[in-house]
């Protein structure tokens, strides 16, 4: 990882809200807040004008909301390195989901303790694992088996992956980290990331959030 600190953009439109990420965040010598927004459309803007690498983003703000700020982000091409960690009042909620399916990389519930979230910046700028495995998992599960995903994406998506791979992707799904999918397949940790990295780069997903969405989606994981 690059010696320079993690650039965070903090996007709440609660001005104590951000005041008080601001602080925790710069008090990590590897993390930097370089901006602050109380919109979504400032929140887009601020992410263009100062490079960050991670946006921590709440979902109800004005102008635009966290969601559609989030898909402008990920649909930008000039800002493919950016990460978006959503952040809500409640830890499974109703918008998180369609946040993941917008490009979200992870989502934290606002009553998260100080140095989980530092923890959860880092693992999102690093992209290596996905963020709260049972909330997601129960979040996921819970929302692609409601008739909002009555169609889910053609299982021919998988056809390019390995048998290995689809396996993996599968324990990706269920929150495993990659030392736990190796331990599971009895291979080291190195081939598991390398097996993880593949399935990602086959099926264009830009992280292990975007993965677990991908194998729900298309029935390789099943909710319950």
């Amino acid at each position: 990882m690059s010696s320079e600190p993690v650039r965070v953009v903090v996007a709440d439109d609660q001005a104590l809200i951000r005041a008080g990420f601001r602080v925790l965040v710069d008090s990590a010598p590897d993390l930097e807040v370089v901006g602050e927004a109380s919109t979504g459309r400032e929140a887009v803007d601020l992410v263009r004008s100062t490079r960050a690498d991670v946006v921590l983003m709440d979902i109800r703000m004005p102008e635009l909301d966290g969601l559609a700020a989030t898909r402008e982000i990920i649909a930008n091409d000039d800002l493919v390195g950016v990460r978006v960690l959503v952040l809500t009042t409640f830890e499974v909620d109703e918008y998180v989901f369609e946040a993941l399916r917008a490009g979200a990389s992870g989502f934290l519930g606002k009553g998260v303790r100080p140095g989980e979230l530092l923890a959860a910046i880092r693992t999102v700028a690093r992209g290596e694992a996905l963020l709260s495995p049972k909330a997601t998992r129960g979040l996921i599960e819970r929302f692609l088996s409601g008739p909002q995903v009555a169609e889910p994406t053609q299982p021919e998506r998988l056809s390019a992956l390995t048998n290995r791979e689809r396996e993996v992707v599968g324990l990706v799904a269920t929150g495993l980290s990659n030392d736990e999918i190796a331990a599971r397949l009895h291979v080291s940790p190195l081939t598991a990331k390398t097996h993880v990295n593949r399935a990602m780069m086959k099926l264009d997903a830009r992280d292990r959030a975007q993965l677990v969405v991908i194998a729900f989606q298309t029935g390789l994981a099943t909710a319950g």
